[in-house]
């Protein structure tokens, strides 16, 4: 009988036994082949490749002027421009937001003139040169001031009394005021004051005669209690034609100043 070891050596064990495994030789092997994707796949399909080269360039227009046959067939047709319906004006047209007038751009003002260089005294200067014994006068003589030909006087009264005469043909001006240093007729009544008024003779024309006539004015130098013609308060800083017979006052002085002359 045979013996255990040799049982487990039967032919019926061997056959059980996988064959071992064969490496492939070097000749035998060969590439894997790719698989083509099928179009039952999910995957996209591949694009193709394009060529990198450039794209054409454009032929530039020229910038010359147009014919004037075809710029005035653009203004009649409205002109051609990338704008739908817009001509080139109305391209370059600037839009702004609020009403027409509002927008109107200012008006450049009128050149203006230089002015010529005035080398006359101002301020300070001309004061200055208009002092009589270091006092300031308020007053200065106009252009067509003029010594009177003609002898006109001043008959002071003082109620029914005569009490001075003034013979005022002898210069233009005639300063009346409180301040002796500069009045050339003082008044000495508180209520004038220092520069109180100007008796002026002026060359004026006369259109009665059609020539020209020295006359005598009066002018008030803005003082506190005023000038008094005939009874009515003259205004200041305004020259006021006298004639003959016509009475002056000065504040509330009583003195009466009567105009005459002689022939």
């Amino acid at each position: 009988m045979p013996s255990d070891r040799n049982r487990s050596r039967s032919p019926s064990h061997h056959r059980s036994r996988s064959p071992p495994r064969r490496r492939p030789s070097s000749r035998s092997r060969s590439p894997a082949r790719r698989r083509r994707p099928s179009s039952r796949s999910n995957s996209p399909p591949r694009r193709r490749r394009t060529s990198r080269s450039p794209p054409p360039s454009r032929s530039r227009r020229s910038h010359s002027p147009p014919s004037p046959e075809r710029q005035q067939r653009r203004n009649q047709a409205g002109g051609r421009g990338r704008g739908r319906g817009r001509g080139r004006d109305d391209r370059n047209k600037r839009y702004e937001w609020g009403r027409a007038e509002d927008r109107e751009r200012p008006k450049t003002p009128p050149p203006v003139e230089s002015e010529e260089p005035n080398f006359g005294l101002s301020g300070k200067l001309a004061a200055e040169t208009n002092t009589v014994k270091g006092v300031e006068l308020k007053y200065n003589e106009p252009a067509e001031a003029a010594k009177p030909k003609t002898k006109w006087r001043l008959y002071v009264f003082k109620g029914d009394q005569q009490i001075d005469l003034l013979h005022i043909h002898r210069q233009s001006a005639f300063l009346f005021g409180r301040d002796r240093v500069v009045a050339d007729i003082p008044v000495d009544h508180p209520s004038c004051s220092k520069q109180h008024a100007v008796l002026q003779f002026r060359l004026v024309p006369d259109p009665e005669t059609n020539t020209q006539v020295v006359k005598p004015f009066i002018i008030d130098l803005e003082s506190t209690n005023g000038t008094f013609l005939n009874g009515d308060q003259i205004p200041a800083t305004r020259f006021v034609e006298m004639r003959m017979k016509d009475v002056l006052r000065f504040g509330q002085s009583t003195r009466e100043y009567v105009l005459l002359h002689s022939t």
